[in-house]
């Protein structure tokens, strides 16, 4: 392994200039610009590759951000990691994941393998799990600089990433209405969501602002503590069987939307002629369904990126004992209008 003893030994420079310049920390400004140049040149012609390990012991800093997933096959986990790790790769931290597997009782094998890590930071996604009273309770108790994408925390003392999931539902009735839809089916989120509680209140605001019915016999609710393909299929298939009559249909996520789109072709529905459908999310496949899904994209890279980014500046104020104020953003959601909405159909 190439150390900095050989490096310096090739530069014709002292180890504690190499340290320094390697290090690319604020005493490096003090070394020349040819003497960096001939430095960096060395190291990489040399192959040199800094002992993490031993600078973690030297800095006392691991340099380690830890994540908390609910379920990695998830698409919106996936999109929300891939933001994170991109924007962490430039500042020199590693991601340490901790995937859940919607599973509860896995919850604190996650965190003891974090702190194992000695993780600098935490980014939890929030779902279903109810992290809030057990998480919180660990943060405080280790002074740990943490993130929660995903669960809004206005007046708490952790920071906080969301989309206003208002204001997207409010988007997707709007749509649906001006295109003369008014005998609409809703498939509601599990109660155990906070998200499914305010998807709702947006739909019913926009409602109450124009008029709009909203038939309680055509709204269904999913049960299970988490969206899946099979239940959608099953609450979109229990509507067409007691209320036929209606012409579009909003689905809480976009896997329950393209589960209600393939049964009601099942029924001999065409979407969207018969019937328009509208998911939630944006998931990298709605794009790709048959037809192409209308939704509501949460720009989940975007809250990743945010996310990343406070937890870092959190991070910074820890170490450098600066007292700093939770950070909490709302991210606005948009709507992506596809072909799988249409004018209701004429009477």
């Amino acid at each position: 392994m190439v150390t900095i003893r050989d490096v310096a030994g090739e530069s014709g420079v002292s180890v504690t200039t190499v340290s320094m310049v390697l290090s690319n920390g604020p005493s490096a400004r003090r070394i020349s610009d040819r003497t960096r140049r001939r430095i960096w040149k060395t190291a990489n012609r040399l192959g040199y590759r800094p002992n993490l390990f031993a600078r973690s012991l030297r800095s006392k800093r691991s340099q380690n951000l830890g994540v908390v997933v609910f379920d990695i096959t998830d698409p919106y986990c996936a999109q929300i990691l891939r933001a994170i790790e991109t924007h962490v790769r430039a500042s020199g931290y590693s991601p340490v994941l901790a995937d859940m597997q919607n599973d509860r009782a896995q919850f604190q094998r996650c965190l003891d393998t974090l702190f194992e890590r000695r993780v600098e930071g935490i980014v939890a996604l929030a779902n279903w799990t109810h992290l809030e009273t057990k998480l919180y309770a660990e943060i405080c108790k280790r002074n740990i600089p943490a993130v929660v994408i995903g669960r809004e925390l206005i007046g708490h003392p952790i920071s906080s990433v969301v989309v206003d999931n208002a204001a997207g539902t409010r988007q997707v009735l709007q749509h649906l209405y001006e295109l003369g839809h008014n005998k609409i089916a809703f498939i509601r989120g599990p109660k155990t969501f906070i998200d499914s509680a305010e998807r709702w209140g947006g739909l019913e605001s926009f409602a109450r602002e124009v008029g709009l019915k909203l038939d309680p016999e055509l709204v269904v609710e999913i049960k299970g503590r988490n969206s899946t393909y099979g239940e959608g299929y099953q609450l979109a298939e229990q509507l067409v069987r007691q209320r036929p009559s209606f012409t579009a249909l909003v689905a809480f996520d976009d896997l329950t939307a393209c589960a209600a789109i393939r049964a009601l072709t099942k029924f001999g529905r065409v979407v969207p002629r018969d019937c328009s459908v509208v998911g939630f999310d944006d998931i990298p496949s709605s794009a790709f369904y048959n037809p192409p899904l209308t939704t509501i994209q949460q720009q989940l890279e975007l809250q990743g990126s945010l996310g990343a980014e406070i937890v870092e500046e959190l991070i910074r104020a820890s170490v450098e004992k600066r007292t700093v104020m939770p950070r909490h953003r709302k991210v606005t959601p948009r709507l992506i209008v596809r072909e799988s909405s249409c004018p209701a159909p004429r009477v």
